[in-house]
């Protein structure tokens, strides 16, 4: 009876391992959960990283199951980290400040752990070691491409991201239940950390988690270009003003328009490159919306020799965007430091 949410509509999560299971469980009101989390690399979130938490946030709403977020601090340090600028306790006070705008986001505290792993990593480690113990150094190379350069713990780093797929690693909200099954939504680039965690499953007596895929959400200068949360040309930050985000768009969103103002409305926009349209494509929730989008800017009869112009596209995504991102931070201001210690604070959760 639940409205398929438009990502699922259109593509944009395309593929999942064993998701028939999860809807198996929730018909049958069994126990599962949700996982995702956050490398806390910078002050501000861009609307990249606003696109899993906005998904799973639909699920858990659709579903009505808990949560586990994992604040991957240590990451972060083993990957980015010195002893000047990159500390330890840098990375540290980000996943403190990234965990409000995930907390904006509207998550349910009741149904709702978010972790530090460099504060959690005491009640999840019998789970890391069990991992670690069953995964060889080869496989670890063989998956993630490790030199004989890297640090020891980017070796070891791939256990503590598969721990939290396991109910095991949460005996304050499972107890002694290791039977609740984990559904993951995240990016593809993932998969290969959950293939080496479903492989694991079976051998510790554990069940696989499922996973559900979406495709890259392209940088504003394009799909060939990648999104940095250090590069403010090439994304919209969650903390970015009205004008900034015009004047963003304006300057950098990659347009798949024609050469000449002739050609764009006799021939109609390349809307597989087109940020403006891509872009629409996971904001705009109105399908007919987008799709009269669609029509009147890409190719096709629909205002055929008077199709519309990039910079009519573009201000369609500047007034979708705009409201978004002004809800978004009047979310984020309303949330306190004590609101913070409350998602993750260690405790039973409702479900």
């Amino acid at each position: 009876g639940v409205c398929r949410h438009p990502w699922l509509r259109r593509g944009i999560f395309f593929s999942h391992r064993d998701l028939e299971q999860v809807l198996d469980l929730y018909e049958q009101k069994k126990p599962f959960y949700l996982y995702t989390g956050r490398g806390p690399s910078s002050d501000s979130l861009h609307m990249g990283h606003l696109i899993p938490f906005m998904f799973t946030k639909w699920l858990q709403d659709t579903l009505n199951v808990p949560l586990v977020i994992q604040m991957t601090d240590d990451e972060k340090f083993l990957w980015k980290g010195d002893a000047e600028e990159n500390t330890l306790e840098r990375f540290y006070r980000l996943g403190k400040e990234n965990a409000k705008d995930i907390i904006a986001c509207g998550f349910d505290v009741n149904k709702t752990f978010i972790f530090s792993n460099l504060e959690y990593m005491g009640h999840m480690y019998p789970t890391v070691v069990r991992i670690e113990r069953a995964v060889t150094y080869s496989q670890a190379k063989g998956i993630f491409g490790f030199t004989d350069s890297d640090n020891i713990g980017k070796h070891s780093f791939p256990a503590i991201q598969a721990a939290p797929s396991f109910p095991v690693a949460f005996p304050h909200i499972f107890g002694d239940d290791v039977s609740a099954l984990c559904l993951i939504p995240c990016a593809i680039d993932q998969d290969p950390y959950f293939r080496m965690t479903r492989d694991v499953a079976p051998r510790l007596g554990w069940k696989k988690p499922a996973l559900l895929h979406s495709k890259f959400f392209p940088a504003l200068t394009g799909s060939k270009t990648k999104m940095s949360a250090s590069d403010a040309s090439t994304t919209i930050y969650v903390t970015d003003t009205p004008d900034m985000i015009k004047n963003k768009v304006n300057k950098y969103a990659f347009s798949g328009g024609r050469e000449s103002m002739e050609d764009q409305k006799a021939q109609g926009a390349n809307l597989e490159v087109d940020v403006a349209y891509q872009w629409m494509r996971f904001f705009c929730d109105d399908d007919a919306a987008l799709a009269r989008l669609a029509d009147e800017y890409g190719p096709g009869p629909v205002r055929a020799g008077n199709k519309i112009l990039t910079g009519e596209a573009k201000a369609i995504l500047i007034a979708t965007l705009q409201p978004l991102i002004a809800r978004h931070q009047q979310a984020r201001a309303a949330v306190t430091d004590d609101m913070v210690k409350t998602f993750m604070a260690v405790r039973t959760l409702s479900f």
